[in-house]
């Protein structure tokens, strides 16, 4: 490739055609500002050359300064690389087949996991909110953002039950509501009901609907059970359609809050929001449960990943006693 005579990239153009290549293909919102960051970084580094005029060797000196200099982990070097692929792919019909691309080996590591009486410690400082937010991940395994985008259909309370829509992979699944959340859930949606009746007096009250819904029933955005469970504290301007409206609680402010409870614990294990689903594994495992009852609560495509919890149960794994016990 001759740098002199490559083609100067006009940003918003291309950087347009790639959140419109992501919308056609109901990519999430999150997913569409990772990858545009990515793509960005990547025509920074090469002095914004367009990418039709970089090749193999660029983007292979990219993914070295990434994981060389920058030191980043081998997922993060995966995702760059998805969003680099998908650029030339989906958006440039560039055939990258040809190209040899080698994708970083990721580390396995075994989850770190909360204690039965941990989980009672923790939840004992979480409130409100928070506090239910924690149980639902802790008691039906959800992950964060399948907790913030539930929507009041979701919940089934004659079965107890929860219905994940479009989960990771784009799959669907039911999952047990647990008991002890009820009443305080319950609670919880009688005051979302009277926000949602006074947003809808002040001229608002719609919420984003996924894919073509809002067209094909065109009052369904304000209908309450369409609505999120747990509702932003306020209105906002939504960034893809410039619309105002109420979106779901940002995944920060759980984040934040399970961080400052941990700081009011004993526990000293590095841990995060998704440690409660890893636990719920763990412990559905540890009382008897079958893996694959577990795998498909947990929405896991291979039964392998699920198989990973037998490795931190005391019985599980290859069962070893350790001989000091002997002595």
């Amino acid at each position: 490739m001759e740098s002199a005579v490559a083609t100067e990239i006009q940003f918003p153009k291309l950087l347009d055609q790639v959140r419109r290549a992501l919308r056609v293909r109901h990519y999430s919102a999150s997913t569409e500002k990772t990858y545009i960051q990515w793509i960005y970084r990547y025509i920074c580094f090469h002095n914004k050359i367009h990418p039709r005029d970089l090749n193999e060797s660029e983007i292979s000196q990219f993914l070295s300064y990434l994981a060389t200099i920058r030191k980043v982990s081998a997922s993060t070097l995966n995702q760059a690389l998805c969003a680099i692929v998908f650029l030339y792919k989906e958006v440039l019909k560039i055939d990258l087949g040809t190209f040899n691309l080698v994708w970083a080996k990721k580390s396995k590591r075994i989850p770190v996991v909360f204690s039965k009486k941990e989980v009672a410690e923790l939840m004992k400082q979480l409130k409100g909110v928070h506090w239910i937010l924690a149980m639902l991940m802790y008691g039906a395994g959800l992950r964060r953002m399948e907790c913030l985008r539930l929507r009041v259909k979701d919940i089934d309370f004659d079965y107890n039950q929860i219905t994940i829509k479009s989960g990771k992979g784009d799959k669907d699944r039911v999952v047990p509501l647990p008991n002890g959340i009820i009443p305080q859930l319950k609670k919880h949606l009688e005051q979302v009901h009277k926000q949602h009746a006074n947003d809808l007096q002040n001229g608002f009250g719609s919420v984003e609907l996924p894919f073509a819904l809002a067209r094909k029933y065109p009052h369904a955005e304000k209908e309450w059970k369409w609505q999120y469970i747990f509702p932003a504290h306020r209105i906002s301007v939504d960034p893809r359609s410039g619309i105002q409206r109420r979106h779901h609680l940002y995944d920060t402010l759980m984040r934040k809050a399970v961080k400052t409870a941990l700081k009011k614990t004993n526990i000293t294990k590095h841990v995060s929001c998704h440690t409660f689903r890893h636990s719920f594994a763990t412990h559905l495992l540890a009382d008897g449960y079958d893996i694959r009852t577990v795998q498909e609560l947990l929405g896991h495509k291979d039964v392998k990943t699920t198989m990973i919890y037998t490795h931190v149960l005391n019985k599980g794994g290859l069962a070893v006693t350790s001989p000091a016990d002997r002595l």
